[in-house]
Protein backbone atom coordinates (compact mmCIF):
# COMPACT_ATOMS: atom_id res chain seq x y z
CA UNK A 1 0.00 0.00 0.00
CA UNK A 2 1.28 3.59 -0.78
CA UNK A 3 1.63 5.94 2.06
CA UNK A 4 -1.31 7.92 0.57
CA UNK A 5 -3.52 5.18 0.93
CA UNK A 6 -2.14 4.16 4.20
CA UNK A 7 -2.76 7.37 5.64
CA UNK A 8 -6.17 7.83 4.45
CA UNK A 9 -7.16 4.13 6.23
CA UNK A 10 -5.43 5.31 9.62
CA UNK A 11 -7.28 8.14 9.61
CA UNK A 12 -10.80 5.97 8.95
CA UNK A 13 -9.77 3.49 11.49
CA UNK A 14 -9.41 6.20 14.59
CA UNK A 15 -12.28 7.81 13.22
CA UNK A 16 -14.27 4.40 13.13
CA UNK A 17 -13.07 3.82 16.84
CA UNK A 18 -13.76 7.52 18.07
CA UNK A 19 -17.22 7.16 16.24
CA UNK A 20 -17.71 4.34 18.86
CA UNK A 21 -16.34 6.08 21.93
CA UNK A 22 -16.17 9.84 23.18
CA UNK A 23 -12.41 9.63 23.39
CA UNK A 24 -9.57 7.13 22.65
CA UNK A 25 -6.54 6.45 23.83
CA UNK A 26 -3.72 4.53 21.77
CA UNK A 27 -0.40 3.93 22.05
CA UNK A 28 1.43 4.81 18.85
CA UNK A 29 3.72 2.37 18.31
CA UNK A 30 0.58 -0.83 18.52
CA UNK A 31 -1.32 1.22 16.25
CA UNK A 32 1.72 1.02 13.95
CA UNK A 33 2.20 -2.94 14.24
CA UNK A 34 -1.53 -3.17 13.56
CA UNK A 35 -0.89 -1.30 9.97
CA UNK A 36 2.61 -2.56 9.81
CA UNK A 37 3.83 1.06 9.24
CA UNK A 38 6.23 3.47 10.45
CA UNK A 39 5.09 5.11 13.79
CA UNK A 40 6.20 8.65 12.80
CA UNK A 41 3.21 7.58 10.19
CA UNK A 42 0.64 7.41 12.70
CA UNK A 43 2.35 10.94 14.15
CA UNK A 44 1.48 12.78 10.47
CA UNK A 45 -1.91 11.13 10.54
CA UNK A 46 -2.51 12.75 14.25
CA UNK A 47 -0.98 15.78 13.55
CA UNK A 48 -3.02 16.55 10.17
CA UNK A 49 -6.08 14.68 10.53
CA UNK A 50 -6.95 15.22 14.21
CA UNK A 51 -6.33 19.11 14.80
CA UNK A 52 -8.59 21.17 16.66
CA UNK A 53 -9.71 22.56 13.30
CA UNK A 54 -11.29 19.62 12.21
CA UNK A 55 -12.90 19.22 15.75
CA UNK A 56 -10.75 17.29 17.41
CA UNK A 57 -7.92 17.79 20.90
CA UNK A 58 -5.08 15.70 21.17
CA UNK A 59 -3.36 14.91 24.04
CA UNK A 60 -0.06 12.78 24.51
CA UNK A 61 2.08 11.26 27.47
CA UNK A 62 5.12 10.65 26.52
CA UNK A 63 7.38 7.67 28.37
CA UNK A 64 7.09 3.79 28.96
CA UNK A 65 3.89 4.19 29.70
CA UNK A 66 2.74 6.97 27.32
CA UNK A 67 -0.41 7.17 24.92
CA UNK A 68 -2.23 9.50 22.49
CA UNK A 69 -5.97 10.61 23.84
CA UNK A 70 -7.75 11.77 20.79
CA UNK A 71 -11.21 13.23 22.01
CA UNK A 72 -14.46 14.73 19.37
CA UNK A 73 -14.89 18.18 20.50
CA UNK A 74 -18.04 18.74 21.85
CA UNK A 75 -19.55 22.05 21.24
CA UNK A 76 -23.23 22.72 22.49
CA UNK A 77 -24.54 24.83 19.56
CA UNK A 78 -23.34 26.72 16.16
CA UNK A 79 -22.99 30.01 18.03
CA UNK A 80 -20.25 28.47 20.35
CA UNK A 81 -18.86 26.52 17.64
CA UNK A 82 -18.20 29.44 15.58
CA UNK A 83 -16.93 31.14 18.51
CA UNK A 84 -14.37 28.71 19.00
CA UNK A 85 -13.26 28.61 16.01
CA UNK A 86 -12.85 32.39 15.91
CA UNK A 87 -10.79 32.26 18.99
CA UNK A 88 -8.52 29.53 17.29
CA UNK A 89 -7.61 31.09 13.92
CA UNK A 90 -6.16 34.16 16.10
CA UNK A 91 -4.11 36.67 13.96
CA UNK A 92 -2.76 33.94 11.32
CA UNK A 93 -3.71 30.92 9.51
CA UNK A 94 -2.48 28.40 6.91
CA UNK A 95 -4.30 27.42 4.26
CA UNK A 96 -4.29 24.25 5.15
CA UNK A 97 -5.92 25.08 8.41
CA UNK A 98 -8.26 27.41 6.80
CA UNK A 99 -9.38 24.36 4.47
CA UNK A 100 -9.99 22.44 7.42
CA UNK A 101 -12.19 25.04 9.46
CA UNK A 102 -14.64 25.63 6.59
CA UNK A 103 -14.74 21.68 6.11
CA UNK A 104 -15.90 21.69 9.69
CA UNK A 105 -18.08 24.00 9.05
CA UNK A 106 -19.95 22.07 6.07
CA UNK A 107 -19.77 18.52 7.78
CA UNK A 108 -21.21 19.92 10.55
CA UNK A 109 -24.18 21.71 8.67
CA UNK A 110 -23.26 25.42 9.73
CA UNK A 111 -22.73 26.38 6.13
CA UNK A 112 -24.15 24.81 2.78
CA UNK A 113 -21.58 23.41 0.32
CA UNK A 114 -22.15 26.83 -2.30
CA UNK A 115 -21.38 28.60 1.14
CA UNK A 116 -17.75 26.28 1.64
CA UNK A 117 -16.64 26.78 -2.25
CA UNK A 118 -17.24 30.42 -1.93
CA UNK A 119 -15.51 30.69 1.33
CA UNK A 120 -12.89 28.21 0.33
CA UNK A 121 -12.44 30.30 -3.14
CA UNK A 122 -11.82 33.72 -1.53
CA UNK A 123 -9.13 32.63 0.75
CA UNK A 124 -6.83 30.32 -1.52
CA UNK A 125 -6.92 32.20 -5.05
CA UNK A 126 -7.06 35.81 -4.18
CA UNK A 127 -4.45 35.97 -0.92
CA UNK A 128 -0.98 35.45 -2.43
CA UNK A 129 1.13 38.37 -2.26
CA UNK A 130 3.99 36.36 -2.05
CA UNK A 131 5.07 36.85 0.87
CA UNK A 132 3.37 33.91 3.40
CA UNK A 133 3.52 35.80 6.52
CA UNK A 134 1.22 38.24 4.82
CA UNK A 135 -0.65 35.75 3.06
CA UNK A 136 -1.59 33.88 6.66
CA UNK A 137 -2.70 37.18 8.35
CA UNK A 138 -4.66 38.25 5.33
CA UNK A 139 -6.71 34.90 5.75
CA UNK A 140 -7.00 34.62 9.67
CA UNK A 141 -8.63 38.23 9.20
CA UNK A 142 -11.24 36.97 6.31
CA UNK A 143 -12.16 33.88 7.67
CA UNK A 144 -12.76 35.79 11.28
CA UNK A 145 -14.78 38.29 9.62
CA UNK A 146 -16.65 35.44 7.67
CA UNK A 147 -17.39 33.45 10.43
CA UNK A 148 -18.46 36.20 12.67
CA UNK A 149 -21.13 37.37 10.00
CA UNK A 150 -22.54 33.25 10.25
CA UNK A 151 -23.20 34.49 14.14
CA UNK A 152 -25.52 36.99 13.16
CA UNK A 153 -27.55 34.88 10.49
CA UNK A 154 -28.15 31.67 11.43
CA UNK A 155 -30.92 29.88 9.63
CA UNK A 156 -32.11 26.70 11.17
CA UNK A 157 -30.72 24.51 8.13
CA UNK A 158 -28.40 25.44 5.86
CA UNK A 159 -27.90 22.52 3.67
CA UNK A 160 -29.29 23.97 0.50
CA UNK A 161 -26.73 22.90 -1.71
Amino acid sequence: MNNQNMTDIIEAYLKDVLHKKEQIEIRRSEIAKLFDCVPSQINYVINTRFTIQNGYIVESKRGGGGYIRIMKVQVLDEMDRLDSMIEIIGKSISERDSRSVVQNLYENDIISKREAKLMLVAMDQSLYTGDKFTDNRLRANLLKNMLANLRYEMPKKRKAD
